[in-house]
């Protein structure tokens, strides 16, 4: 999983990664919102969720401590890392700002 992931970061498309727990309450809030973002940006980022319970090594790697961790990668760098939960409009404006 950690070498799919890594190849998934290292795009030239931004990468939006939800750490997440299936017992987090504020991460099933969150869920939602990152689908709106998604219908709102299509194709310009990939949004995709990391269950740090079933994927240690990666949530460990990246120093994620607390549930949900959003982090912005494109070509492999990390440009933004956030924990808890931002709504629709915060998102799409980190992500605006991060990669343009």
């Amino acid at each position: 999983m950690k070498a799919q992931f890594n190849q998934i970061i290292n795009t030239e498309k931004p990468v939006l990664v939800d750490f997440y727990a299936t017992w987090c309450g504020p991460c099933k809030m969150l869920s939602p919102i990152l689908k709106q973002v998604k219908d709102s940006l299509g194709e310009r980022v990939s949004i995709i969720t990391i269950d740090v319970d079933k994927n240690t090594e990666i949530a460990q790697s990246y120093q994620v401590r607390g549930v949900p961790t959003m982090m912005l990668f494109q070509n492999g760098k990390q440009l933004w890392r956030q924990s808890g939960v931002l709504s629709k409009e915060d998102i799409i404006r980190v992500i605006m700002e991060k990669t343009n």
